[in-house]
Parts: structure tokens; sequence; C-alpha cells
């Protein structure tokens, strides 16, 4: 309750404070009435002049504090008896320290100070009654009470203005955070979104140039060799199956109900069953190894598979008939170099149709800190060779 009534009390300075300044209106009036009975009126209309500014006194707070000062200045001229509405003075010395720019602040202390003295020699150098020096003692003594009353408002003012300061540098660091928070979100979704479009357009890509392959092949078998044509469409099948399989996997995390599908995602080791998946599917493929095989993180060995089979998916789309294919893992010192290499029509292949064959496999290598260079070869058919390193560099 005490936060909320708070938070509607900042939210409408005016209000508030027009209230406050309308509350001292009617108090320095109603016992204004008896004090000056000699200057009833001028007194009553000077103190309406010092308190109201009191309104505006943080939505406008330089205008306000010229207005009182203005105000007291008219009454140390007209008026004989010290007012209590020049309670609007310390009151205005703090709105100044705390709410006015720089140059204001000094100036709301300075001019404190002398109002102070001012005060001191109009109002309260005849305290005491007696010899010279009893008058002046009077005087010092009400100008350093006084002075202590600027000075403590003023000060008061300043940790209210430091207050504040800190409460806005916290509220912009937490927009700031905020802001970042909203702006990772959407990176790590945009990168999610590309990493599930890349495995989607390998997965889906590569079993439909597979199918197609296998039903090209069985669909010309099935008139001289049944026997083929059942193979291809068991081929059909099984790649079908498997198709569907790694969709529900990568699908899986997109489900909003909790229950996720994981299954062991495809390595270095599961080259060899790819390659022989594609030569069953008619393609002429040769698979060639250099080296021992070293440890590769599991990122790695999913990007040089997902590049093979981008390869030989394009190799089954573009290099045309009675192609012949090479893929080459070589394990060096430092990295994993894979190449997949055709004879067949070579330009042609640089892309799938829609560009995001070539553009998905490099995205792929630059990943995990690698390159990727692919292009038609000299003499014919085409070629992709990618680096992978065994440890990115930091």
């Amino acid at each position: 309750m005490v936060e909320r009534v708070s938070r509607r009390l900042r939210a409408h300075p005016f209000a508030v404070d027009a209230v406050v300044a309308g509350l001292l209106v009617l108090v320095c009036l109603a016992l204004g009435t008896s004090t000056y009975p000699s200057q009833p009126g001028t007194a009553a209309l000077v103190s309406l002049a010092l308190l109201v500014p009191l309104a505006w006194r943080r939505t406008s707070t330089v205008r306000a504090a010229v207005a009182v000062l203005g105000a007291g200045l008219v009454e140390v001229v007209l008026v004989s008896d010290f007012l209590l509405a020049n309670v609007a003075v310390p009151v205005m010395v703090h709105a100044l320290a705390a709410y006015a720019p720089r140059p204001w602040r000094k100036a709301g202390l300075v001019l404190g100070l002398l109002g102070a003295l001012l005060a001191a020699f109009r109002y309260f150098g005849g305290v005491y009654i007696g010899s010279s020096t009893d008058l002046i003692r009077g005087t010092v003594f009400s100008a350093v009470a006084i002075g202590v009353l600027v000075l403590a408002t003023w000060a008061l003012g300043d940790l209210k203005r430091s207050r504040l300061q800190r409460e806005q540098a916290l509220r912009e660091r937490a927009d700031l955070l905020e802001l970042e928070r909203d702006q990772e979100m959407r990176l790590a979704a945009g990168a999610e979104r590309a990493r599930i479009a890349r495995e989607m357009h390998d997965v889906v890509a590569h079993s439909l140039s597979v199918v197609i392959a296998q039903a090209d092949g069985g669909r010309y078998a099935g008139r001289t060799d049944p026997a083929a044509a059942t193979g291809a469409l068991e081929q059909i099948a099984a790649t079908g199956r498997q198709a569907l399989t790694d969709m529900r996997s990568l699908l899986g995390v997109l489900r909003e109900d909790g229950v996720q599908e994981f299954a062991p995602q495809p390595d270095v080791a599961a080259i060899p069953g790819l390659v022989e998946d594609v030569r069953r599917s008619g393609l002429d493929v040769d698979l060639i190894t250099e080296g021992q095989p070293v440890e590769l993180a599991a990122g790695s060995q999913l990007a040089a598979y997902r590049i093979v089979q981008e390869s030989l998916t394009n190799v089954l789309k573009h290099a045309g008939p009675a192609s012949r294919a090479w893929v080459r893992l070589q394990w060096r010192a430092q990295a994993l170099e894979l190449s997949v290499l055709d004879d067949g029509r070579g330009a042609s292949a640089a892309t799938d149709g829609a560009g995001n064959g070539v553009l998905g496999m490099r995205e792929r290598a630059q990943l995990h800190g690698g390159r990727l260079e692919a292009g038609p070869r000299h003499g014919g058919g085409f070629g992709v060779h990618a680096v992978l390193p065994y440890r990115q560099a930091r």
C-alpha cells in the first residue's frame, strides 16, 4: 500500500506540491491575522507571493525560485515584521539543490546565505537591547542561525539530488539490460532458426534426391528386372523412414508440451554409411580415407557429415547421368580436410537452385573455425573442399 501511494505521488509532483503550498498558505494566513495587526493586508499579499510559487518547486524550479526571491525583496522593503511565510525560502533552497541545473544550485546557496544576513540585519538586529556590542552579537547570532538553516536545507537537497541521480542511473541500467536481453533473445532465436533451416535443408534435400534417384532407377528396371525394382522400392522406404526420424529429432526442440525427442547426431563415423546409401541409389562414388582419425568435437563432426551429405546431394541433382564422385577424408596434423569431387557438369552444380546449399555448408565450416571452398573443377566436374580444425583458435 505504501509503495503504491508513493509511486502515485511521484507520478504527480505538481498536484502534491500544490496541495502542500495550499496548506502552508492557510496556516500562515490564519496565524498572521493576529501576528501582524499593523500591516495585515500587505503581510497577506507578501505571504501569498512567497508561498504560491512552491506549487512549481519541482516542475519549474528556477522560475519558482525567482518568484520567491522577488517576494522576499518586497518583504524586506515593505513589511516591518518577519513573516511566517518565510518558510518558503529554505524550501526553495532545498528545491534548487535537488532539482535545478548546476549553476542555479550554487546560486541558491549563495542567495540563501545573503538572505540570512539581510534578514538578520533587518528583523533580528535588536534582539539584545543594550550596548552596541549587544546589538552586533544579536545580529551575528541571528545570521548564523539562519545561515545554518540554509546550509542544512541545501545539504538535504543535494543529498536528494544524488539519490535521484542514482535512481535514474539504476533505471537506465535496467532499461539497458532489458534491451540487451531482448537483443540476445532475438539473436539466439535467429541463430536457432538458421540452424534448423540448415538441418532441414540437408535432411530434406538429401533424402528427396536419393528417393528420386531410386524411383527413376526402379521405374526403368521394373520392365526387365523386377528384383532390382523391388530393391529400389526398399531403398526408398528405408530412406523415407530415416528422413522421418531425422525430422522428428530436429523438430523435437520446437514442441511446446515439454516432450522432446532426441537422437544421436550423425558424425564422421557415419559418413561410410552415407556413401553406401548414395551408392545404392545409383551414383558411382568412392570413399578415400587418409591418416589416423583424431577426436573431433561433436559439432565439427556433425558439420563434416552434413557437408558430405549436401555435396553428394548436389552431385545426384546436378552432375548428370553416368557421373562419378569421390569422397576424401584426410586427417591432418591440425585439421580434418574433406573433399567431395565429381566429373559431372561442373558449373551447374554451383547452386542447389535456391542458393542455400553451398552457403549453408560454408556457414557450417565457419561456425566451427574452418573454411570451405566450392566451385567447378579444371577439366570438368565440381569440387567441394572443407577444412575443420580439431580445436578452434581463441
